[in-house]
C-alpha cells in the first residue's frame, strides 16, 4: 500500500481504496454516472458502502448498464428477474424503487435539461468543501440534504431520506467532505482554487 494520507474509512481494502482516491468526492457531471449513484445509494440503505461497492459490476449488468431510459420500462418480469439475481441486493422495496427514481430521474432531464442541471444548482455548480479535522466532524445530513430530500419525495422518488441524500452528495462531489490532511481533500482543493 502507498504512503498517501487518506480518510480513515478508506482502510486498506483494494476497492474501498481505489473508490476513495478516485471518485469519492470529486464533481461528477455525467447522467448516467448520476442515475448509477442514485440507485446504489438507495441500495445501500442499512448496508455498508463496501457491500454494495463489491456488487457494484453486477449491478452495471443486472440495470443495463443504469441507463435510466431501459430501467423506467422495467416491468414485474424484470423485477422478478432482478429480485432472483444473487449478484444484487434482493430487496423487492429497493428495486421497484429504482424503477420508480427512473422514471423521475427523466421527468427531472425533461423539465432542466439534465439530471446534473438540477442536482448541480443546489450548490450553484460548485462543490461545497469543508474543513473536517477528523472523520468523527463529518456530519451524517445537513439543512441542505434536508432540503434536497424533502424536493425529492415531492417529486415522488423513493429511498431519498436526507442521510441517503447526504451520503450521494458525496459520493457525486457535490460536498467535498475528505478530512484536511487526506490527499485528496488537497487535490480538489487545489482544483477549486484553481491554482
Amino acid at each position: 500500500m502507498d504512503e498517501k494520507h487518506r480518510c480513515s474509512w478508506a482502510g486498506d481494502i483494494p476497492i474501498y481504496v481505489d473508490y476513495h482516491d478516485n471518485e469519492w468526492g470529486r464533481p461528477t457531471h455525467d447522467d448516467r454516472e448520476l442515475f448509477e449513484l442514485l440507485v446504489l445509494e438507495g441500495a445501500q440503505a442499512g448496508l455498508s458502502w463496501l457491500t454494495i461497492l463489491k456488487k457494484r459490476e453486477a449491478y452495471r449488468e443486472a440495470f443495463d448498464g443504469f441507463d435510466p431510459a431501459k430501467v423506467a420500462l422495467y416491468d414485474e418480469a424484470k423485477i422478478e428477474e432482478l429480485m432472483a439475481n444473487e449478484g444484487i441486493v434482493r430487496n423487492r422495496r429497493k428495486i421497484e424503487a429504482s424503477v420508480v427514481n427512473a422514471k423521475l430521474f427523466l421527468d427531472v432531464v425533461e423539465e432542466f435539461g439534465s439530471f446534473d442541471a438540477f442536482i448541480w444548482e443546489y450548490v450553484d455548480g460548485e462543490p461545497i468543501v469543508n474543513h473536517w479535522e477528523t472523520q468523527a466532524d463529518v456530519p451524517a445530513t445537513t439543512p441542505l440534504s434536508d432540503r434536497i430530500s424533502k424536493d425529492l419525495k415531492k417529486r415522488g422518488f423513493k429511498f431519498v431520506g436526507s442521510t441517503i441524500v447526504y451520503a450521494y452528495m458525496q459520493s457525486i462531489g457535490m460536498v467535498n467532505d475528505h478530512i484536511v490532511d487526506c490527499f485528496v481533500y488537497q487535490e480538489t482543493a487545489r482544483r477549486s482554487s484553481g491554482k
